[in-house]
């Protein structure tokens, strides 16, 4: 093999020349017309500071309130009826308890804060703790006998 037999495995690529006829034609990939569509023009410094005045709102999607208000947790609420039928008389609840059980859901690999809502009639005496507990729930707890820990 001579040097003059050599041969790439793959063709040059050759730039696009863009706006001269042919593949390329009436804006040549630069929109529409106007001051943006000219070669070598660009937005003149007033303009460009003019709108770097007007307000924009950023960084909160479509829903604002939901978005904004997206660090606030929201606790998962638990009614007392559940208790009532899944823990029996003396048994110790807490959040931990509720997810080995699956009477819960981890949320993004954690065990998720929980309400405990006074819905429903509690007739077991239960150690309850590390919940958020309403007042009706709180007192239908202690009426049964058990005890409540923050």
């Amino acid at each position: 093999m001579q040097l003059h037999e050599l041969q790439r495995k793959t063709k040059a690529k050759t730039k696009k020349r863009i706006g001269r006829g042919g593949l390329r034609g009436k804006t040549s990939g630069r929109g529409h017309k106007g001051q943006k569509a000219r070669a070598g023009h660009s937005l003149r410094p007033e303009i460009r500071d003019m709108i770097k005045k007007l307000p924009k709102l950023r960084g909160h999607g479509v829903n604002r309130s939901r978005t904004v208000n997206s660090s606030v947790v929201k606790p998962t609420p638990i009614n007392l009826t559940i208790l009532e039928e899944n823990f029996g008389d003396g048994d110790k609840v807490n959040p931990k308890v509720l997810v080995s059980l699956g009477l819960l859901d981890k949320k993004k690999g954690r065990i998720p804060k929980v309400k405990i809502l006074g819905k429903g009639t509690l007739s077991k005496k239960l150690e309850v703790s590390g919940f958020t507990i309403s007042e009706s729930a709180k007192a239908q707890v202690e009426k049964a006998g058990g005890k409540v820990e923050a």
